[in-house]
């Protein structure tokens, strides 16, 4: 399976990324593509901009441990996770993850899946700027619970092995 993980600054074109995912290929049925964006407010407050950090090296190993995950549940013809770091203002794209598959349903799943992941488990931090302040983003339990669901049934996180 072809797999792209990039952690970059500069934005993305998501059409273009789907696009050479399925170059020239005729297996695949379903292309899933989810792009997360910088909304311009946070928990009701209006929003600034908002700073992604991240460990170089140990985020791409995290990332790429979640890929391979979601490779063993699904049988996935690419992926390809874009995360961007850095200062990013309201409206900016954040993250891409596009997934590929024969069928729509395990396409739509992983690409659920590694969101899920990437949201809980993958190591960056998101500060929020407002117009008075600066705030660390702490985790949600909201996001926890939908990670959750993904858990194997002897309760083992298959992506942290």
């Amino acid at each position: 399976m072809a797999a792209t993980i990039r952690l970059q600054r500069e934005p993305f074109d998501a059409a273009s990324e789907a696009a050479k995912l399925r170059r020239g290929r005729g297996d695949i049925g379903a292309v899933v593509t989810f792009t997360g964006i910088c909304r311009s407010d946070e928990s009701g407050a209006p929003l600034a901009a908002m700073t992604l950090e991240h460990y170089p090296g140990m985020a791409e190993a995290e990332v790429a441990r979640h890929v391979e995950a979601a490779e063993r549940r699904w049988p996935l013809l690419g992926v390809t996770v874009i995360h961007r770091y850095g200062r990013l203002e309201p409206g900016e794209d954040i993250v891409l993850v596009v997934t590929a598959a024969a069928h729509r349903q395990d396409a739509f799943a992983a690409a659920e899946f590694l969101m899920d992941y990437l949201k809980t488990r993958a190591p960056f931090w998101k500060q929020v700027e407002y117009a008075d302040r600066k705030t660390w983003v702490e985790a949600k339990s909201s996001d926890d619970a939908l990670a959750e669901r993904w858990t194997l049934p002897d309760g083992r996180d298959e992506a942290a092995e």
